[in-house]
């Protein structure tokens, strides 16, 4: 089980190969690459959740003697690509820039605040509360979602259908994960810390993990580049 997390990593960035060559648009391509560059960098946030959250082998055995890994980083540019270009990629739908007068919403005013929000919210959680830090992400992720849907109404039923979406790709990828290496959840998630709850084998918290994560990155290319669905 040394190369599992490796393996399960990679297998992610298969499938964000297969989507990213079957999109139609090229804008569309544009937004899932530049989303996982930077969704990579979250992958250095590992120390984070080790040994707290989990503790899985890690190539080189990095994350026990250092906290990172590479397994995060390829992980992370995978999932952050194919949570915000799941909803175009299935409804074949592309971006298109807002007009001037949109982006002089009354809404607006708090665009910034709105982006910031989840980042914030996640490290005042994580210094001022005993929580368990995949809690802490999931609340960041929700409250931030709604910031988002406040500020970008039109963007609601893209991240609402979203946050379904990445929730049942997430839980078939992850079964992926069961099928190769049993009893590998039981050994590294640290159940005992956390609900303890599994269903058909997944923690509670990878499956809120994933509602939460899609519902706030499905909006994100948006909300920073002042574009909308077309």
């Amino acid at each position: 089980m040394q190369y599992a997390w490796l393996i399960w990593s990679l297998i992610l960035i298969f499938i964000w190969i297969i989507i990213y060559l079957s999109l139609r648009s090229r804008e569309n391509k544009k937004e899932m690459l530049i989303v996982s560059l930077w969704t990579s960098l979250t992958g250095l946030t590992e120390p984070l959740f080790v040994p707290e959250y989990w503790s899985p082998p890690s190539l080189f055995n990095l994350n026990q003697l250092t906290g990172f890994d590479i397994e995060s980083v390829i992980w992370a540019f995978g999932v952050g690509g194919i949570g915000v270009i799941l909803y175009n990629w299935i409804f074949r739908v592309s971006d298109k820039k807002m007009s001037l007068q949109e982006k002089h919403s009354p809404h607006h005013r708090y665009h910034l605040w709105a982006i910031l929000s989840a980042p914030i919210i996640l490290v005042i959680l994580l210094f001022m509360t005993p929580i368990n830090p995949i809690y802490s992400a999931f609340i960041a992720m929700i409250v931030g979602g709604f910031a988002t849907w406040w500020c970008r109404p039109d963007l609601k039923k893209k991240m609402i259908v979203s946050g379904f979406m990445f929730l049942v790709f997430y839980f078939l990828y992850f079964y992926t994960l069961i099928a190769m290496f049993p009893g590998y959840v039981e050994k590294v998630w640290n159940i005992k810390v956390i609900s303890g709850i599994l269903i058909a084998g997944v923690p509670l918290e990878e499956l809120l993990f994933a509602f939460s994560f899609g519902f706030l990155w499905s909006s994100i290319y948006e909300h920073f580049t002042w574009k909308k669905i077309s």
